[in-house]
């Protein structure tokens, strides 16, 4: 079994210190390295201009039209705060659109652009072909195995 603390002995020292290469949080962080990876490389070689959080951002937007920040934030795990970089950068590259909810004048409601629907349509394919990639050193059984574990773990319902 996976020991993920150390014991420590009488003196107070940690005996049976284990591995960082043996501890989940290092491995899933090296994963998430390689994903990104993997993806920027796509993009880049497809002349398209997107991160991996702004493409779930535009594929939550073209869901949800008129999703508001906090709730995009929510839709895709990430920051509350941050989203706000992300969506200007969206704005900015001419993706997305944002203006004030007509429900609560405090939010602001986003919607994609033509040039945001054009870019989701060319980089959704490409993003669905590298996802194999990503897991290239499994068979795929391991990738289905893995893929159940992951949702497993981090409590995400497909």
């Amino acid at each position: 079994m996976l020991r993920l603390y150390p014991e420590v002995n009488q003196a107070g020292h940690p005996q049976n210190v284990t591995h960082i290469r043996q501890m989940p949080g290092h491995l899933i962080r090296r994963l998430q390295q390689v994903s990104v990876a993997v993806f920027s490389d796509r993009m880049s070689a497809a002349g398209i201009d997107l991160t991996s959080v702004q493409f779930a951002a535009l594929v939550q937007i073209n869901e949800k039209p008129g999703i508001d920040q906090t709730t995009l934030a929510r839709a895709i795990a990430y920051d509350k705060v941050t989203i706000g970089g992300v969506v200007d950068r969206l704005c900015q590259k001419g993706f997305v659109q944002r203006e004030p909810s007509q429900i609560d004048r405090r939010a602001r409601v986003l919607r994609l652009t033509d040039k945001g629907q054009q870019v989701l349509t060319e980089a959704r394919p490409i993003v669905e072909a590298l996802q194999s990639n990503i897991l290239s050193r499994l068979d795929g059984e391991e990738q289905e195995q893995l893929f159940a574990l992951l949702t497993k773990a981090t409590g995400v319902e497909v």
